[in-house]
């Protein structure tokens, strides 16, 4: 009689199929990895491990909650402003400010960048991004009334302290607003935002005529600055490769320009830049009274707020940390990564903690 036949298989063949597969799970799993930060998929592949916060935390379900960017509209004082936030409420408070001709789309990819460990806030001013653009016969646009919608929305949101990342338009707004709640102020990241004369040079001669003589003809000489060409400046020169910048950003930005009577106060905002620049030495004497732990981070090539401008902070914040950054106006743009290391590693160091 033939001896039954067992279903059996080696021991040391069985070890070689296990190691097979494991040998094809690692780069699985590596894959996966690299798709999800780069945006390709939403979730894992079967095996990978779920990625992790800060604090070690699964970013699933509730966990990740805070990192979601929110978009939101508040009225104040009679006008609807949007703003874009995320992190968890008991965190310190991050405030964004935007410059011209931009939005808190600006911020984009910055604010995910930091929500982790921070309460994030980018508003929109009114006339720009989602915020509402009310008439400009009955509304006095200007920085005054700006940085008073945006400490209105500050003390809505319960933002009783904050840092200001401030940049472009969002520096005299900012500072204003310092002015107005000094003791609430945490810490000043400034990207090519200006409060030295120093800082305004060759580009801003024909908005100077214009602040000195406000004709017609000196309003209508501005008018350029709020075409495609001119928006699309602002994004690519002092840019190392502009391959770097999506077209989005300016074409972005150009849609919200060209809507019906944005022109117009934007030259009124023209106009009314001057007025900061009285305020500049009391920018400048909260600077020195205060001494807020200040970043400095500047796209180097910028010609509209130039290199000029970066240096005399250190006057008056000599303790201040200064990075010259090798690209131009929206520095963000091809160098968000850097800036956003050099803050979390700034905040981190100078932001108290709750």
């Amino acid at each position: 009689m033939k001896p039954a036949f067992r279903n059996t298989v080696p021991l040391s063949m069985l070890a070689a199929a296990c190691a097979l597969l494991a040998s094809f799970s690692q780069p699985l799993q590596a894959q996966a990895s690299k798709l999800e930060r780069g945006g390709l998929v939403a979730t894992p592949l079967p095996g990978a491990k779920a990625m992790s916060n800060a604090k070690g935390e699964a970013r699933t379900g509730a966990a990740a909650d805070h990192l979601v960017v929110r978009h939101r509209t508040l009225e104040v004082n009679g006008v609807d402003l949007f703003y874009r936030e995320a992190g968890r409420r008991d965190a310190p408070v991050v405030v964004l400010l935007h410059g011209f001709p931009a939005s808190s789309h600006m911020y984009r990819n910055l604010i995910p960048e930091l929500a982790d460990r921070y309460r994030v806030i980018a508003p929109d001013y009114p006339a720009f991004g989602q915020s509402a653009a009310p008439d400009r016969k009955s509304f006095a646009y200007g920085f005054a009334i700006y940085a008073e919608l945006i400490d209105g929305l500050l003390t809505r949101l319960g933002a009783e302290r904050y840092a200001l990342y401030v940049m472009d338009y969002g520096a005299p707004v900012g500072f204003r607003l310092a002015l107005r709640q000094p003791d609430r102020v945490t810490a000043l990241v400034v990207q090519n935002g200006n409060a030295y004369s120093e800082g305004l040079r060759e580009f801003w001669d024909p908005i100077k005529a214009y602040w000195r003589e406000g004709t017609q003809q000196r309003r209508d000489a501005l008018r350029a600055g709020t075409t495609l060409n001119a928006t699309k400046y602002q994004y690519i020169d002092g840019v190392k490769d502009p391959s770097r910048i999506d077209p989005a950003s300016w074409v972005h930005d150009q849609a919200l320009l060209d809507r019906p009577g944005n022109v117009e106060i934007q030259l009124d905002l023209f106009k009314d830049y001057g007025s900061n620049v009285a305020l500049y030495p009391q920018f400048q004497a909260f600077f020195r009274e205060y001494r807020p732990p200040t970043l400095i981070v500047w796209g180097k090539n910028d010609k509209i707020f130039p290199v000029d401008g970066a240096y005399p902070y250190l006057r008056d914040l000599p303790e201040a940390e200064l990075h010259l950054l090798d690209t131009g106006h929206f520095a963000l743009e091809d160098k968000g990564d850097e800036i956003a290391a050099l803050m979390r590693d700034f905040l981190a160091r100078k932001l108290p903690r709750p």
